[in-house]
C-alpha cells in the first residue's frame, strides 16, 4: 500500500499519546481529558503512555524516534522546547528539527504568592521589602530550570532585584513550605495551588497575565501594578515525529482544536486553572521558537545549567 493510500485511511488502529511525566499530574490529566474527546473525533482509541523523567527529555526523545505515521504523538512543554536547549549542553533530541508541530494544548498562568503571614499585603510593599534587603526574601520553585524558577529569574532581571531562589523537588513540597512559612514567596502555576489560594492558605499579590483571571478577579496583573509587560506561563503543546504526512497532521490538528474548543474541555480545564491554547501547526511552531528565544536568554543570563 502506498503511503498516501495509508494516510487516506488514517487512522485505522489504536493511537499512542506519550506523556513525558508521571500519571496523575497536571500534564497527564490534561492529556487524558483531551484523548477522551479526540478519540471519538478520530474514530479510534487514544492510549496514554507515561514516560516520565529527566525534565521531559525521556518522553520527548521517544516521540522524536517513533515512526512518523501519525499513530504516535505526544505532549511537549515549555521545558522541552524553550528551556532545555539552554539548560543542557547536549540533548538527545533537537527541539526545532525532530518534531512535526501540531498545535498548542494549554497554558497555566503563573501568579506571585506569599505566605499569608508575610508582612507585605500588596506588590508595592513586597517590592519595598525585597529592595531593602537584597537576597533575603526567599522564593521557592518546583526545581532548577522549571517554569517557576525561570519566571523568578525573569522577574529578578526585569526589576533589578534579588529574590533568593530555593529549589524543591516538585511543586507539592514547595507549596507546603510556603504555607508553613519556611519560604516567603513563590511564582506558582494555578493547577496545584488554586485550592490553597481560594481557601486563604496563600496570598496572591499579582498575576503574570495580560488581563485579570476570572478565577481570581480581585487580584491585579503585574502590568496594572507598574511591572510592565511581565507575563509568564507554563505551557504545553502537541507534536509528532518529524516527517509526519501533511494530511495526517491536518486530521490530528482538526481533532485537537475541536476538542480544545469544546465545552467539555473548557469546563475541565477551567476547574484546573488551565487556559486552552488552540493553535494551527505553523502558529504553534512560531510560538515555540519565540518562547525559546525569550527564555533561552533569561536562562543564559541567569547562568542556570542542569548538566
Amino acid at each position: 500500500m502506498h503511503a498516501s493510500a495509508a494516510a487516506a485511511d488514517f487512522p485505522d488502529r489504536t493511537m499512542r499519546w506519550i506523556v513525558p511525566y508521571a500519571a496523575g499530574g497536571t500534564t497527564d490529566v490534561m492529556a487524558r481529558h483531551l484523548a477522551a474527546e479526540m478519540g471519538p473525533l478520530l474514530g479510534q482509541t487514544v492510549v496514554i503512555d507515561n514516560k516520565p523523567g529527566a525534565a521531559s527529555i525521556i518522553g520527548a526523545t521517544q516521540i522524536a524516534r517513533s515512526t512518523p505515521d501519525g499513530y504516535t504523538f505526544g505532549t511537549v512543554d515549555s521545558g522541552t522546547l524553550a528551556f532545555n536547549p539552554a539548560l543542557y549542553s547536549e540533548l538527545s533530541y533537537d527541539p526545532e528539527k525532530d518534531f512535526t508541530f501540531i498545535g498548542g494544548l494549554g497554558r497555566m498562568p503563573l501568579v506571585l504568592a506569599v505566605n499569608p503571614n508575610f508582612p507585605a499585603k500588596n506588590l508595592q510593599e513586597f517590592m519595598e521589602i525585597v529592595r531593602k534587603q537584597p537576597g533575603k526574601t526567599t522564593s521557592a520553585s518546583s526545581g532548577h530550570g522549571s517554569p517557576l524558577h525561570v519566571a523568578l529569574e525573569l522577574f529578578n532581571q526585569r526589576e533589578g532585584v534579588n529574590l533568593l531562589h530555593v529549589p524543591y523537588k516538585g511543586s507539592a513540597p514547595a507549596l507546603q513550605d510556603l504555607m508553613s512559612g519556611q519560604v516567603d514567596s513563590m511564582f506558582v502555576d494555578l493547577p496545584p495551588s488554586i485550592q490553597m489560594i481560594q481557601s486563604g492558605k496563600l496570598r496572591v499579590l499579582a498575576v503574570a497575565t495580560p488581563k485579570r483571571l476570572h478565577v481570581l478577579p480581585d487580584v491585579p496583573t503585574f502590568d496594572e501594578l507598574g511591572v510592565k509587560g511581565f507575563e509568564a506561563y507554563a505551557w504545553q503543546g502537541f507534536v509528532s515525529p518529524k516527517n509526519t504526512p501533511e494530511n495526517v497532521v491536518r486530521k490530528l490538528s482538526t481533532a485537537l482544536n475541536t476538542a480544545l474548543r469544546s465545552e467539555v474541555i473548557a469546563k475541565k480545564f477551567d476547574a484546573l486553572g488551565i487556559q486552552p491554547m488552540p493553535m494551527e501547526p505553523a502558529e504553534f511552531e512560531a510560538f515555540a521558537k519565540s518562547e525559546g528565544k525569550l527564555w533561552g536568554e533569561v536562562i543564559r543570563k541567569a547562568g542556570i545549567k542542569l548538566d
